[in-house]
């Protein structure tokens, strides 16, 4: 799994949000939030490279936090 911290995702809809930028770049991906803490799980096989280009544009702060 790749965890990422979404530094302006407060709430769900913001997870709502992340999610459907997501799903323009994989329509498969199925992310997991705890928005609590910020950060998202994903298992996904692009590279966070990619995962991190298609948040920032739209409009996500976000940082690669590694893989579990």
């Amino acid at each position: 799994m790749q965890r990422y911290r979404v530094a302006n995702m407060e709430c769900g809809g913001c997870a709502k949000g992340v999610a459907a930028a997501l799903r323009e770049v994989d329509p498969s991906l199925v992310p997991e939030f705890d928005v609590p803490a910020r950060e998202m799980r994903l298992a996904a096989a692009l590279p966070p490279a990619s995962i991190l280009a298609a948040l920032t544009a739209a409009g996500w702060q976000v940082e690669a936090l590694g893989s579990t």
